[in-house]
């Protein structure tokens, strides 16, 4: 994992004076311990959201149950609206988020990588669909990875 990338998203939250907060499913809290391995974090980072359970995405989030049912956990939509909630639920100006699929085993009719990440911030909402290699861990790893270079490039942005 990039800890560059996660100082550098927080170098991009100070000079906005921005909070963040984090929606995750497959990283499990690999992001939200990214952010936080860098000294000063507390700033900025507001909490996270491990969202594994469908349910939870639901109850916490705010995730449409209607979407959830027909689309699946593993789906843009579910990684937008988990970025957009956990930025309500913890009162936070950045939420970023993550879903997919880290295997060993495809999960409803989605092959292993299949991964979806997610920022909503004041400016809006941008989504990245992911089609990544490598065994478990190394998805993951890659989702952080992919998630926070997505962060980072929203708040780049004029």
């Amino acid at each position: 994992m990039t800890q560059g990338r996660a100082a550098e998203v927080l170098e991009a939250l100070s000079k906005r004076g921005w909070s963040i907060a984090t929606a995750e499913s497959l990283t499990g809290g690999l992001l939200a311990a990214e952010i936080v391995g860098i000294s000063g974090a507390s700033t900025h980072m507001r909490g996270g959201v491990i969202a594994y359970a469908t349910d939870v995405k639901e109850t916490v989030l705010g995730v449409d149950a209607h979407l959830l049912k027909e689309s699946g956990p593993v789906h843009p939509d579910v990684a937008e609206q988990m970025a957009v909630g956990v930025r309500r639920a913890l009162d936070s100006d950045v939420g970023l988020a993550t879903t997919g699929v880290a295997g060993p085993l495809e999960q409803d009719g989605h092959p292993v990588g299949t991964v979806y990440v997610a920022v909503s911030t004041p400016d809006g909402c941008s989504v990245a669909a992911l089609d990544l290699d490598g065994d478990r861990a190394e998805i993951r790893a890659q989702s952080v990875d992919h998630a926070l270079a997505l962060c980072l490039s929203a708040l780049q942005a004029p």
